[in-house]
């Protein structure tokens, strides 16, 4: 939906009609108010700013929409709307403040404020919010997803002394196919990369070059799937395995699906005895992946399987590390089942460098709004040329009690992030920066400032 007028929800058309006589000014926040994790990693805004709002309204879209609402039974501001056309040439008189993508931020923090800059726009900053707190949740929810399970394998690496310079290609997209809309794709797929390198989902990679500039930021492989093999019929399963042998092995890695059928007799039979000759003189490492069973049990007889037939050597911790094979397990993973998969694998005297993972629905589509708690909200309202404090505190979920007046975010003395009044920042380093005013960014990211944020913990 390219016309802003309408990238909102109904009931907030009304709303130029309900605040009080005198109202100049509307100033509001974006915070996560707690969730699933402690920190949030900032991402997806500059996708919003450039694709929605650095785009002026149109006289189109103004009749477009009052077309629209007339039907839909809402109170539309035509004039508001003409006005802005007319004076700005269509451009949001909106100021746009938002810590630097990538940072990681403790939860119940301000990440972005918003506010109008004409008077006679007061109501301009929530007729946005759908729109921009959407902008806001789902990458940042996806990145911090990313992040986390990115501590987590990391944790597992350096306890089993892997080589962690493999970090970035441990977790795979494979999400491309399990979210709602190629925008999803788009957005959370960049979100991912953020804190990964390796992804099958193309949109996620175009989006961070289109939006955020810079070089390929993520890679895939030649991998196989169940309609590419079982095309050869069960018979000729070692066919459809030497055939990847065969046609790949130049790229010096791959990876073949190998449960068509029966994944331990592949990887004990044919790849660990009828091809294995094939497998080390090709010189590759090949990734094979099972995609069904319960992961942990598979991925662990798979360990077992495949040390007993092509060996392994240890590294300096005394982990073992598989020659000429590697695992990727891409079905039904999540933070939880990656954990219990490394936890089996180090109990075994495995080294994490033996493992990769897949992840689809759960890293792109398996959150919402609620996973983080996300809400933007008014704190200050100017009325009569005086600011003045706005919040709400129901009696029934403290959890909800919002901010009060004009907020910023800073990095205090002990270099934690607070979100304090702007007349309280003082010395304090103030984290929050213009990124957009009266439609124009003023502020950009390139994506490798965005990954250098995110992994500034690492």
């Amino acid at each position: 939906m390219n016309n802003i007028i309408l990238n909102t929800d109904s009931y907030k058309v009304s709303h130029w009609e309900q605040y009080p006589a005198g109202t100049e000014g509307v100033f509001s926040y974006i915070e996560s108010r707690g969730g699933d994790y402690n920190e949030t990693v900032m991402f997806g805004l500059q996708i919003f700013l450039k694709e929605y709002l650095s785009k002026p309204i149109t006289q189109e879209n103004i009749d477009e929409a009052e077309v629209f609402f007339k039907a839909h039974g809402e109170p539309f501001n035509k004039e508001g709307w003409q006005y802005i056309l007319d004076k700005y040439d269509g451009y949001l008189p909106l100021k746009i403040k938002a810590v630097p993508e990538g940072t990681v931020v403790p939860v119940l923090n301000a990440l972005v404020t918003i506010e109008n800059t004409d008077p006679a726009l007061f109501w301009l900053t929530s007729y946005v919010e759908t729109a921009l707190l959407r902008a806001v949740w789902y990458g940042t929810t996806v990145s911090t997803i990313s992040w986390n399970i990115k501590q987590v394998i990391k944790d597992y690496m350096d306890a089993t002394g892997a080589d962690v310079s493999g970090l970035g290609f441990k977790l795979h997209d494979f999400g491309a196919r399990g979210v709602s809309s190629g925008e999803s794709a788009g957005i959370g797929g960049a979100a991912h990369l953020v804190n990964f390198m390796g992804t099958d989902t193309i949109q996620g990679a175009w989006t961070a070059m289109k939006y955020y500039g810079g070089d390929m930021p993520g890679f895939s492989i030649p991998a196989a799937e169940h309609s590419t093999m079982t095309s050869w019929g069960r018979e000729n399963e070692k066919d459809a395995y030497k055939n990847m042998i065969d046609k790949y092995k130049e790229n010096g890695i791959f990876a073949v699906v190998s449960d068509s059928y029966d994944i331990f007799y592949a990887a004990d039979v044919i790849w660990g005895q009828e091809l294995k000759q094939d497998v080390i003189d090709s010189g590759a490492i090949v990734v094979i992946r099972p995609d069904s069973g319960d992961p942990v049990e598979v991925v662990a007889k798979l360990l077992s399987i495949l040390d007993a037939r092509f060996g392994s050597t240890k590294n300096a911790r005394g982990y073992r590390l598989l020659n000429n094979v590697r695992i990727i397990q891409g079905d039904g993973i999540n933070e939880t089942i990656i954990r219990a998969i490394l936890e089996r694998a180090m109990s075994m005297q495995y080294s994490a460098d033996n493992l990769a993972f897949g992840m689809g629905g759960a890293l792109l589509q398996g959150m919402d709004r609620d996973t983080q708690k996300w809400a933007m909200k008014c704190s200050a309202m100017k009325i009569d040329g005086e600011w003045r404090d706005v919040y709400k505190a129901p009696v029934t979920d403290t959890g909800k009690v919002s901010k009060r007046g004009r907020v910023t975010l800073v990095l205090d003395d002990y270099n934690n992030y607070r979100t304090v009044p702007e007349y309280a920042v003082g010395d304090q380093v103030e984290v929050l920066e213009v990124v957009f005013e009266d439609g124009h960014i003023v502020k950009e990211y390139s994506f490798e400032e965005v990954r250098t944020n995110s992994n500034a913990t690492f």
